[in-house]
């Protein structure tokens, strides 16, 4: 049987209870971070899509932590978008400043229409530091 143990950041956020998921799953030295939104500490959407981006990577870092993992840590990189045309060049200048040099990790970019009021979304996978 695999263990799965829910982590949470120590500031959890209500959309984990009322959605009924965990923030991530560790898995033996893998860490599976759900879906990260740039969301303020009410919930709600920070509305200035650049300060959006930077909160969402401000959250996954906060989840990452409570895994006892950091950005370095992470291998994989699924990132959601409700305009990538019009959207790509602000991400790519957050991803500049949060991964500024090789190696990068893999990254895919999917185009969305529906991110429940946000226009960015971040899910990784970690592996636990040795």
């Amino acid at each position: 049987m695999i263990l799965r143990e829910p982590i949470f950041p120590v500031n959890r956020h209500a959309l984990y209870e009322e959605h009924g998921y965990s923030a991530a799953i560790r898995s033996g030295d893998l860490v599976f971070v759900s879906g990260q939104v740039g969301s303020r500490s009410d919930g709600s959407p920070e509305p200035d899509f650049a300060a959006q981006v930077r909160l969402a990577f401000d959250n996954l870092q906060a989840t990452l932590a409570a895994a006892g993992c950091t950005l370095d840590d992470i291998i994989d990189v699924t990132t959601f978008h409700t305009d990538p045309e019009h959207q790509f060049a602000t991400i790519m200048q957050v991803k500049q400043a949060i991964f500024p040099h090789p190696p990068y990790p893999n990254w895919t970019a999917v185009g969305v229409t529906w991110l429940a009021g946000f226009d960015f979304e971040i899910k990784v996978i970690a592996r636990m530091p040795s």
